[in-house]
């Protein structure tokens, strides 16, 4: 990948959706969805593959469907679900609450529910865990303001995420409030905005809830209350 500084504005994307959600696919990994990738999309980076930001409809669902061999990572930015499946049957994940479904050998069904009657937005990531077999777990974190959270990733050995060397961090930004990623990263804004990869209030480019951002060595400086899903490499 270029070392250049790239970003992708969800909006112009075509927008699907299935059952009771509408959504924008930002990652489409050709490993995971060969021809069916859309040629809008980005590729991933390591074992994640997948990224869409929906919107459920009010009172709208998934629909039960199953999983197998895939890490499904749910992050709440608006609104609440009401979880179904076979795994964490009944919870609840606010906003910003994130839940991480490892499906394994095993796999798992679930069907992810919108109880109220407002629109709420979510954005979904998949991963490929990287050793097959695994089995089927759960997880919910709760991220807080000012900090980052990791929610996927991490050395084997350690129980407080899935273990990979593809890590995901939730992070939440107070204005001014700066954060950075050795090497290469794949970034979501899903609110407010900044400046990535400027030594100044005025340099580098600015960005904002719905922009994907890929490059290497990356350096976000909050311009109001923010947050990004960073994706990159265990280091």
């Amino acid at each position: 990948m270029a070392q250049t500084l790239q970003i992708l504005h969800r909006d112009d994307l075509p927008r699907g959706g299935f059952a009771g959600l509408r959504e924008h696919r930002l990652v489409m990994d050709p490993s995971a969805w060969g021809p069916y990738a859309n040629p809008t999309a980005w590729p991933g980076l390591g074992s994640f593959v997948y990224l869409a930001d929906a919107r459920f409809l009010a009172d709208g669902d998934t629909q039960l469907h199953p999983h197998r061999e895939i890490d499904v990572i749910s992050v709440m930015v608006e609104g609440r679900i009401a979880h179904e499946g076979s795994l964490g049957h009944g919870e609840q994940i606010a906003a910003p609450g994130v839940q991480v479904q490892r499906a394994g050998a095993e796999g798992f069904t679930h069907n992810e529910v919108n109880p109220d009657d407002t629109e709420n937005r979510m954005i979904q990531l998949w991963a490929l865990p990287e050793k097959a077999g695994e089995r089927a777990g759960y997880k919910v974190y709760r991220p807080q303001a000012g900090a980052t959270t990791r929610v996927y990733g991490g050395p084997a050995g350690q129980t407080e995420t899935f273990a990979s060397q593809t890590v995901i961090d939730v992070v939440r930004l107070k204005e001014g409030q700066p954060f950075s990623v050795p090497g290469e990263f794949m970034a979501y804004v899903t609110k407010g905005h900044g400046r990535v990869n400027g030594k100044s209030a005025t340099a580098g480019a600015e960005v904002k809830d719905g922009d994907l951002i890929r490059g290497h060595d990356l350096d976000f400086q909050a311009q109001s209350e923010a947050q990004l899903i960073a994706v990159h490499l265990l280091t």
